[in-house]
């Protein structure tokens, strides 16, 4: 258990360095959560309003499922803990949760129809796995929310949160990470190609599936390899993350 402790905090750990070099994070906001691997009943999440840039893995702090801290300085707000315990409660695919308001993403769900299209390749990659919350009920400060929340996740893999911004999931950090960041590259894509005003050209519904099913099976390869070249770059640049 101590072991798989330590690398799933360097995992998070790793993934909220790097997500705030790609400008995914704002301020002091947002949150990224993991199961603790061979438990059901806590999680790890980053430490009330500490900058992303200065997470080390020692910093997360470790919840159970009461809301109870168990290791860590102080709890976090109550928005992290409702939208993300309640997720990994309801959501077996979300052992890892990935809250974000990235700028491209969270553009697209300001949009009366915010869906994400089958426009690009990097799209393809999302094809059948994204649902939409069309309905912003202000912040989640309580349990109510955080399951209605969890309710619009379902069995998909990402949350368009409108007016908001994303929930990312996966079954492990490298499978979430990776998710997130082609999923701010899709939205990227798409609207800069709407801010043209022109017609956008959708791919046909059958490569679609097949390309999602080609992806989907390189998915685990390219995750794990992608956490790692993270960690390499981590490791030459900010090396005190592993603290």
């Amino acid at each position: 258990m101590t072991e798989a402790l330590t690398q799933a905090r360097e995992d998070l750990a790793a993934v909220l360095r790097m997500s705030d070099r790609l400008g995914f994070s704002e301020g002091v906001c947002n949150h990224f959560s993991l199961m603790v691997p061979g438990t059901d009943d806590r999680f790890l999440l980053n430490p009330n309003r500490m900058h992303w840039s200065e997470i080390t893995a020692s910093s997360l702090v470790l919840m159970d499922d009461e809301g109870n801290l168990l290791e860590g300085e102080e709890p976090p707000e109550a928005t992290a803990f409702y939208i993300h315990w309640r997720m990994h409660k309801a959501a077996p695919q979300a052992r890892c949760i990935l809250h974000t308001h990235m700028p491209y993403a969270t553009a697209l769900t300001l949009l009366h129809e915010p869906m994400l299209l089958p426009v690009s390749q990097s799209a393809l990659f999302f094809y059948g796995r994204v649902a939409y919350d069309l309905h912003y009920n202000g912040l989640a400060v309580d349990q109510a929310e955080g399951d209605r929340l969890a309710s619009q996740l379902g069995n998909r893999s990402i949350l368009f949160l409108a007016n908001h911004g994303v929930v990312v999931t996966g079954d492990t950090v490298a499978e979430a990470f990776n998710r997130l960041y082609y999923l701010e590259r899709a939205c990227m894509h798409q609207v800069m190609a709407m801010s043209t005003g022109q017609k956008l050209r959708l791919i046909d519904k059958a490569v679609a599936e097949k390309t999602q099913q080609q992806i989907a099976e390189d998915e685990p390869d390219m995750a794990a390899n992608h956490l790692a070249g993270v960690k390499r770059i981590l490791d030459r640049e900010s090396p005190d993350w592993r603290d």
